[in-house]
């Protein structure tokens, strides 16, 4: 590890973070300390007032299903008070006592602990699902949007950079991200282990978001004969659209004759949609194995279907077993991931040190040009122009070789410090 002295890490106490996750609050309340704006145009507005506001360098909002965070940079501490004030702006219409939950659960964090915790985002590693890469891509949405509001600057695209240089490194150097947990992918995994094909008859029952999260992988995998039952047909709509199948409404179900290879139920019924009769219709005569994927609870397949038909039967409760045992298999990494970015954290200030140089020197070599033109136009103006044209020409020279050597020697030097 690079040793850093303390003044540095002082300069690196400006990075701060205030965030409130699935880890501290239930996903409902986060929202009450989410920005909200009806248009786009209100929530740049809204970002640049909070900035201006709390007098803050550089500002970086992300806002998820599951998490909220500030990513910003301030000189002076921040506090009690400070975040009092802070949820008061986002949100004026916050009572006392969800004011009192955002203070006993937001987690305020300065200087390497942010860092830290921005790192650990970025790599999955404190996601609500371990080893899922999404959250790196909202990541980097969310600071390519900043960057377009005039939000942030050098200082957070530094960290940003370095973070997702990181991320990256822990996604290829450790196995976090292998084995599904998603309860879908695991069922289309499934699916795709029984060799159908791709122009396969596939019917999906059920229109809600595990069922649309089921069309976006079927369409990943090119399937193209998909049929979409739903009891609201504009959901069904909406699904059929996203895999380029047909939408018709759940009352058609038991008239449906085209025959299918596979089905993937989903539904919030009590009672099975998939009785014996209905399945018998479906068949249409066919006698070949099926494949039924049931990922509702209650189940929305008879038991007496899957007794008295020739069904390769995929439930949600084998499904989540495996993807409890495939989270711990990545719980296990999480402590490898952790030691790697705590070694990739420790090169950053020295990457922060190497900035702030670079930026000092930025002015270096106009300042040498404007010495030499100085020089030349007034203080030794006379002098130079009772020269003959060769020696007034070696003096130029001469006088930009030495500008080249004397921009070169700071440059040198600043290179040395930065090692």
């Amino acid at each position: 590890m690079h040793s850093t002295p303390k003044a540095e890490f002082n300069m690196l106490e400006k990075y701060k973070i205030i965030t409130l996750t699935h880890k501290q609050i239930n996903l409902k309340e986060i929202s009450l300390f989410d920005i909200h704006a009806d248009k786009e145009a209100d929530l740049d507005q809204r970002l640049k007032d909070l900035k201006v506001y709390f007098q803050l360098s550089e500002l970086m909002y992300l806002s998820t299903c599951n998490r909220i965070m500030f990513f910003f940079t301030q000189d002076k501490p921040i506090d009690e008070i400070f975040l009092v004030s802070f949820f008061q702006f986002i949100n004026p219409e916050l009572t006392d006592e969800a004011l009192q939950l955002g203070m006993e659960n937001a987690r305020m964090l300065e200087g390497m602990d942010a860092l830290s915790h921005l790192f650990e985002v970025a790599s999955s590693i404190d996601s609500l699902v371990i080893g899922e890469r999404q959250i790196l891509g909202q990541l980097r949405e969310a600071y390519a949007l900043s960057r377009k509001r005039g939000l942030c600057d050098d200082n957070i695209r530094l960290a940003m950079d370095h973070a997702v240089m990181s991320a990256k490194k822990v996604y290829s150097s450790t196995r976090i991200g292998e084995k599904p947990v998603s309860i879908v992918s695991l069922a289309i995994q499934k699916l795709l282990r029984t060799s159908l094909p791709k122009e396969s008859r596939l019917l999906i029952i059920g229109a809600g978001q595990t069922n649309q999260l089921v069309a976006k992988f079927l369409a990943k995998h090119d399937f193209s004969d998909i049929t979409v039952f739903n009891r609201s047909i504009e959901k069904a709509q909406t699904i059929a659209q996203t895999v380029s199948g047909n939408a018709r409404t759940l009352t058609e179900l038991k008239s449906f004759d085209r025959g299918f290879d596979g089905i993937i139920v989903c539904t919030g019924a009590k009672d099975p949609i998939l009785d014996v009769p209905t399945y018998q219709q479906l068949l249409a005569g066919e006698t070949n194995r099926k494949v039924v994927i049931d990922l509702a609870i209650p189940h929305n397949t008879h038991p007496d279907v899957i007794t008295q038909f020739d069904i390769n039967y995929i439930e949600i409760e084998g499904l989540r077993a495996l993807a409890k045992e495939n989270m711990a298999f990545r719980q296990k990494e999480v402590s490898i991931a952790k030691d790697l970015l705590h070694e990739l954290l420790s090169d950053f200030p020295d990457l922060y040190r190497q900035r702030q140089v670079e930026l000092a020197m930025q002015s270096v070599p106009n300042e040498i040009k404007a010495i030499k033109s100085h020089a030349m136009n007034n203080v030794f103006r006379k002098e130079v122009e009772s020269l003959d044209d060769n020696t007034r020409e070696l003096v130029d020279r001469m006088l930009s070789y030495m500008e080249k050597k004397c921009i070169g020697i700071p440059m040198k030097a600043a290179r040395q410090l930065t090692k």
